[in-house]
């Protein structure tokens, strides 16, 4: 089931269990040793699809600017079966919706790159490391103006 909600209305047991699959992902299975806990949390519309108690795919995102949203924090625990495109399709639609921003930006791992251009990003920095990953940034634009 995807849930659509800002930091106030996640329970405390919806929060525990998204700081939980972001450990999980982000600092055991990618070996990235950062500060998760950054208080943009607090400022966040946060995305994802649960079942059952579990947290299959995640994605915050937040104001950058006034005219731009950055999403960021993106992971699919079943990979390879269409679901991240999904999750990130409804984010956009969220963001979009309740945020209404004229571009959006990612900070892509390296090799998600082609992920990320099939939804329409395009590449718009060199490649940057962050928490020891190759990164760039993307932008996705053309929206109508808020």
């Amino acid at each position: 089931m995807l849930k659509i909600k800002h930091f106030g209305e996640l329970t405390t047991d919806e929060l525990y269990r998204i700081l939980q699959v972001r450990e999980e992902i982000f600092v055991l299975e990618q070996k990235c040793f950062y500060q998760d806990l950054d208080d943009i949390d607090c400022v966040s519309l946060h995305v994802f699809e649960e079942d059952n108690g579990v947290i299959g795919g995640y994605l915050r995102a937040y104001q950058k600017d006034e005219k731009t949203v950055q999403i960021g924090r993106v992971l699919i625990r079943q990979r390879g079966m269409g679901r991240g495109k999904k999750l990130m399709e409804n984010g956009i639609a969220a963001v979009r919706e309740r945020m209404k921003p004229e571009k959006i930006c990612i900070e892509a791992q390296e090799h998600a790159i082609g992920f990320y251009e099939k939804l329409g990003f395009r590449v718009a920095s060199d490649v940057f490391m962050d928490a020891g990953i190759p990164h760039v940034a993307m932008e996705l634009e053309g929206f109508e103006k808020a």
